[in-house]
């Protein structure tokens, strides 16, 4: 067998290391859109039946800006491991009729669980219960189940929770959107997915996430404004501002104020 050269395999190396040098080296790409909303706004993050919490951020906002009609854009996530979750529907419910207040309530995935334990109690009940919706039954006077309850057990608990809410109130829940934008700045619960347009997103990227959501930058500059994921301080990084400062655990909800000024956060 021939024996290799050394010059070759210098050569060889050579460009092995000039090859791993470029891409070891190259700068990420970065982020660089600046914020273009068609007019400003505000968005709160998870509330997770936190009542107090959203009574007191909502008067903090209205003295943010007194003299104007605000427009609230809520990420999802009113129900569940908070002690108020009917409270909490009840008055968002009520405050998107209001004529005076621009409100506007995003699909999260703990209100799509609630949602398929209405469908499908026996089916989807255990993991509802599993992950909050205990907290939310026992909100409403709801108790005597759990997750390894029955199918009888379920379907009665289902029954009960439709009739505290009334259809009303379900039939608005069910049809919550999954995304709401303005400009170049769109609102989701959980994320989406970097590579997709916005209006191209599958419905369970934007309610549950994407897992390649806070590891890729987007390149088409929409700013991503969303919850779901709990963060120690509001933020805005890399063309997402992430909202949910775990207001059920920490007691601080929090809303962006989001203009073509830039972003600020008001806490509770």
């Amino acid at each position: 067998m021939a024996q290799r050269q050394p010059f070759a395999y210098i050569q060889d190396m050579s460009l092995l290391r000039r090859l791993f040098s470029t891409q070891t080296n190259a700068a990420p790409e970065a982020f660089t859109a600046p914020l273009a909303p068609e007019e400003p706004f505000y968005v709160v993050g998870d509330i997770h039946g936190g009542e107090y919490l959203l009574a007191r951020l909502l008067s903090k906002i209205e003295q943010d800006e007194p003299d104007t009609t605000q427009t609230i854009v809520c990420v999802g996530d009113y129900v569940d491991r908070g002690e108020a979750s009917a409270a909490v529907l009840r008055w968002l419910f009520m405050l998107s009729t209001d004529p005076e207040l621009t409100l506007i309530c995003l699909m999260g995935n703990h209100e799509d669980m609630m949602i398929k334990f209405i469908d499908e109690p026996a089916k989807r009940g255990p993991r509802w219960l599993r992950y909050g919706g205990l907290q939310t039954l026992a909100s409403i006077g709801i108790g005597g189940v759990s997750e390894s309850s029955n199918a009888n057990a379920l379907t009665k608990a289902r029954d009960e929770l439709v009739a505290a809410l009334g259809d009303d109130l379900i039939d608005w829940l069910k049809n919550l959107p999954s995304v709401w934008q303005s400009g170049n700045v769109a609102v989701v619960h959980a994320g989406a997915d970097p590579s997709v347009p916005i209006d191209k997103q599958e419905r369970r990227d934007l309610i549950w996430g994407h897992r390649d959501f806070r590891h890729l930058i987007r390149r088409d500059g929409v700013w991503v404004v969303h919850g779901h994921t709990i963060v120690e301080h509001a933020n805005a990084t890399d063309g997402r501002i992430a909202v949910d400062t775990g207001a059920y655990a920490t007691g601080r909800l929090t809303a962006a104020h989001i203009s073509s000024q830039g972003v600020r956060f008001i806490e509770t």
